[in-house]
């Protein structure tokens, strides 16, 4: 029997948000959840057990660094990933594909699969739906993503439903293969959903992926540069596709605003790198609004972050030692940022639960928005 199971526990009936419980081989994840992205099986600047202490419940791990560097027979002799970095919660590891193209812009694609250049010493190597299903067969995440073209914006419509048609033909490929795994009942595969900005390939594409019976349904291709008002129209469009009892999953989205639309619409599932990343460089998530951290205006502001934050940073540290740490260099001072906005965000994900559970969603996120979208930081540099 597959260990994989995903229930809904509670519906908003003013919206399309729900709350759920996914099982996987190793515990349960309370949705809607957001999953930090863990590139080299790390969380930049922090290590699994400060994940853990944050309260995340599941990180993601890319399968095309993790196989250029350490390689994934290494990691599967060290006992796959879970071991490997210590982390016993869940794990979700993407294909790769998006790194495939966004970092070589001479890969070359066809029907088999892509080929390209190592960005760490120019060797050629071959991805094909097969070989990635055995690179995360090795990994041993709990759930894993087929290969599939991340279609740029903007994108023609014969380039738009080429890509689409290939990510259609690796899906199924990637099942096929999948299916022939010993693991397959600890691992469990989701099918990705393409089509660019086009309505009519996001609908054959969400079908076509439906009708392979997937255990979970991604959205691709979306927060690459197309407008906020159409992301949300092709997701809310892509989303009455798909069947009520399946987890979806929105791919490398996004900002706390585009978190809340999305679970507004139905979204389950969310990942990107935009807290950790950002932080690393001084822009800080807060509850109203981004903070930038380096600016002089807080060289003399000894109050935390954020004054009704539980996190370690704001509890003890205040805005101009956090900014003189950035000032001198000193990597305490990613490691704080880091911790903040990770805190931030998986915060969010269990205040819009317990408002989903509640029945006052609706209300939570206006009061939320407003908040958020005041802008009472008044960042402008």
């Amino acid at each position: 029997m597959n260990i994989f199971e995903f229930e809904i526990i509670k519906k908003d009936e003013k919206s399309s948000a729900r709350a759920g419980l996914l099982n996987t081989s190793h515990g349960q994840i309370n949705t809607p959840v957001f999953i930090p992205v863990g590139t080299y099986a790390s969380i930049k600047t922090l290590c699994s057990k400060e994940m853990e202490d944050l309260g995340a419940e599941m990180i993601l791990g890319n399968t095309y660094h993790l196989y250029l560097r350490p390689g994934h027979k290494l990691i599967e002799r060290a006992g796959g990933l879970h071991n490997f970095m210590s982390w016993k919660k869940p794990i979700l590891t993407d294909s790769g594909g998006y790194q495939v193209f966004s970092l070589n812009p001479l890969a070359k694609v066809n029907e088999e699969g892509v080929s390209f250049k190592s960005y760490l010493d120019g060797s050629i190597h071959q991805f094909t739906p097969e070989k990635v299903i055995e690179i995360e067969h090795s990994l041993g995440a709990d759930i894993i993503m087929p290969l599939d073209e991340c279609i740029p914006y903007p994108s023609s419509y014969p380039f738009t439903k080429r890509a689409t048609d290939f990510t259609m033909d690796w899906a199924k490929r990637s099942k096929f293969e999948h299916e022939k795994g010993e693991d397959k009942e600890k691992q469990t595969l989701f099918g990705i959903i393409q089509g660019g900005i086009y309505p009519n390939l996001r609908e054959f594409c969400a079908n076509f992926m439906v009708d392979l019976d997937f255990s979970g349904l991604a959205l691709g291709g979306l927060s690459v540069g197309e407008p906020s008002e159409m992301r949300f129209e092709l997701v809310e469009l892509t989303l009455s596709f798909l069947p009520e009892d399946k987890p979806r999953y929105l791919m490398g989205v996004g900002t706390p605003e585009d978190i809340v639309e999305g679970v507004c619409r139905g979204v389950d599932m969310f990942d990107c790198v935009l807290p950790t990343r950002n932080a690393r460089n001084g822009t800080i998530f807060t509850r109203k609004g981004k903070m930038i951290i380096k600016a002089a205006r807080y060289a003399e502001d000894f109050s935390p972050i954020d004054e009704n934050c539980g996190c370690l940073a704001c509890k003890n540290y205040s805005r101009a030692y956090i900014r003189h740490l950035f000032q001198s260099g000193e990597i305490a001072g990613l490691r704080l940022a880091t911790i903040h906005s990770l805190y931030f965000y998986l915060n969010l994900m269990k205040e819009i639960r317990e408002a989903i559970v509640r029945g006052v969603f609706a209300e939570w996120k206006k009061n939320f928005l407003e908040e958020y979208n005041a802008r009472g930081l008044k960042e402008t540099q």
